[in-house]
């Protein structure tokens, strides 16, 4: 007979090694918490900010703008995307557990290749993308403050020192490093100290991260082109490389459609998929990461449909009211202009300018900022519960599965994630002047989806029968279509790839060390538990402790 908790005996093949009977974790999660997980994971606003707003934005990198149209981009990224919607709907309500998919993989292929894969391609790539982001609060709040700066508080004139004082504080390392790590050493501690109002905290950012972005869409359609024509035109001539080829004619007039349907040349508009996959659509997974702290058992059902459809509503509509206002051949001449680019202009920059009003140009940058946060506190919470889950298997150390009794909290795990991100935000400030240092490390989270695709399918045809079978192996198979085609992209691409993306060697060395890293650890864990007389291969033939 075989049973299947920590310390119980199988008398053919030993005993199993789950570190601990349950995960001591509460269920404080709410159906708006799990959404709003999923909305921070989906990172919508460090999205519309990277597209422009500093020297490394991505139109500005990018070889041509001509026909790349950024709502037909959000729309194929979408339908791109439906795969990854019913993979997670599905396998995360057969597989309620923490750790979410790092379940479902090493369950269906084995301890080996789940947990190495795993480890590389999301526990250990979430702190890179953490970091990333964390750089980029720094860079969000620079543009803020030039913005504010330009437009209400009388800093227009040539040369004049407040302006240059935003410009040089927010490009020193050590400025980006502290405002990068001390916001994310304190969403630690919060969540140490209090996991419900750790979940209460990325509700309550993502709440305002879609009040801003609505409150940003609001004023651009009410000053309309002409309030966007007066503030870039006044504000041109100031830039520290602008002139009259920033203006608002200059940049429009000289943007080169394509001459295609709507303007959209697919080739330049596939070229920016890595972007949008590796802020937005496919990041479904932190819900079903906590599934078993989550409260409602509606939530399981419908957190990752509802999140998905509306990121694709608040992006693309935020995109369209960009076009639609300042149009399209301003927007992509300016976020691809030096000048512009380097001068802080972006989706929530241009809103702050044209509102006219101080408080709500505040409001709006302040919001923007803060989504910044949000993607950092749901990151805290989604990493840890990973670790949690890894060690409860003895993959990873069991002393990282440890819950204080007195907060509720996996303590260790959090401690861990500190120490790392700050390390990696620590050697991106230092060793390049741009967030994007630690981008080329999403290739490791393509692989990793592309074999969760693999995954639904594999358990589809196995495990299921009927309508479900077909389903799962059938949108498995075209999930993992999907993301080896963006994992040939982050190969190939003249821009994003690992290989380009400066500094290469952080993203090459992160990810080679991370996928040897998870080999050697589970093996050299297997070898020490075996000469203990427990087989943690076991572990994997069942469902982790709830």
């Amino acid at each position: 007979m075989r049973i299947t908790m920590s310390g119980s005996q199988d008398e053919d093949k030993g005993p199993t090694v789950f570190a601990r009977d349950s995960t001591g974790l509460v269920k404080n999660v709410s159906f708006l918490d799990s959404i709003a997980l999923n909305l921070s994971n989906m990172s919508i606003g460090p999205l519309l900010t990277t597209i422009a707003g500093s020297t490394t934005a991505t139109l500005f990198i990018v070889p041509t703008v001509t026909g790349l149209n950024l709502i037909a981009a959000s729309v194929i990224a979408f339908i791109l995307a439906i795969p990854q919607v019913v993979v997670y709907t599905m396998m995360s309500r057969r597989f309620p557990r923490t750790g979410g998919d790092y379940v479902w993989i090493s369950r269906t292929f084995g301890g080996f290749f789940g947990s190495t894969l795993s480890f590389f391609g999301y526990t250990m790539e979430t702190l890179a993308f953490l970091a990333l982001v964390a750089l980029l609060t720094d860079f969000t709040v620079g543009s803020a403050g030039l913005t504010m700066s330009f437009t209400y508080w009388g800093y227009t004139g040539a040369g004049a020192p407040p302006y240059f004082n935003w410009f040089n504080l927010f490009s020193d390392p050590t400025t980006q490093f502290l405002v990068g790590a001390i916001p994310f050493a304190a969403v630690i501690l919060l969540n140490i100290w209090k996991p419900k109002a750790g979940y209460r905290l990325v509700s309550i950012l993502t709440i305002i991260g879609v009040f801003t972005l609505l409150l940003s869409m609001a004023e651009l359609l009410i000053a309309g082109q002409a309030g966007v024509k007066a503030y870039i035109d006044g504000t041109a001539p100031y830039l520290q490389y602008g002139g009259a080829n920033s203006t608002y004619e200059y940049l429009s007039s000289h943007y080169v459609a394509s001459g295609g349907l709507f303007d959209i040349n697919f080739g330049n508009t596939i070229y920016i998929m890595p972007v949008i996959f590796a802020f937005v659509y496919p990041w479904l997974n932190a819900a079903p990461a906590v599934a078993s702290e989550i409260k409602d058992k509606r939530a399981l059902k419908w957190n990752v449909p509802i999140s998905a459809i509306t990121a694709f509503v608040l992006l693309t509509g935020s995109l369209a009211v960009l076009y639609g206002v300042a149009g399209m051949p301003f927007v992509n001449s300016a976020f691809a202009s030096h000048a512009w680019a380097n001068d802080g202009l972006n989706f929530f920059t241009l809103a702050m300018a044209v509102s006219n009003n101080i408080w709500i140009a505040g409001i709006i940058g302040i919001g923007s900022i803060l989504m910044q946060f949000g993607v950092i506190a749901y990151g805290v919470i989604v990493f840890s519960r990973y670790m949690l889950a890894q060690s409860l298997d003895r993959f990873l150390p069991a002393k990282l599965s440890y819950v204080s009794a007195r907060f509720g909290s996996p303590v260790v795990a959090m401690a861990v994630d500190l120490v790392i991100a700050v390390l990696l935000i620590g050697l991106a400030s230092y060793f390049s002047s741009t967030f994007f240092a630690l981008f080329g490390t999403i290739i490791a989270s393509m692989i990793y989806f592309t074999i969760v695709g693999l995954t639904a399918a594999t358990h589809g045809i196995k495990k299921e029968k009927g309508a479900a079978r077909s389903l799962l192996a059938v949108f498995g198979i075209l999930d993992a279509g999907v993301f080896a085609f963006l994992v040939y992209q982050y190969l190939t691409s003249p821009t994003f790839s690992i290989f380009t993306v400066n500094p290469a060697w952080l993203n090459e060395a992160y990810i080679v060390t991370t996928l040897v890293a998870g080999a050697v650890i589970y093996l050299a864990s297997r070898w020490y538990h075996k000469k203990r007389g427990m087989n943690i291969d076991l572990n994997y033939k069942e469902l982790p402790p709830d």
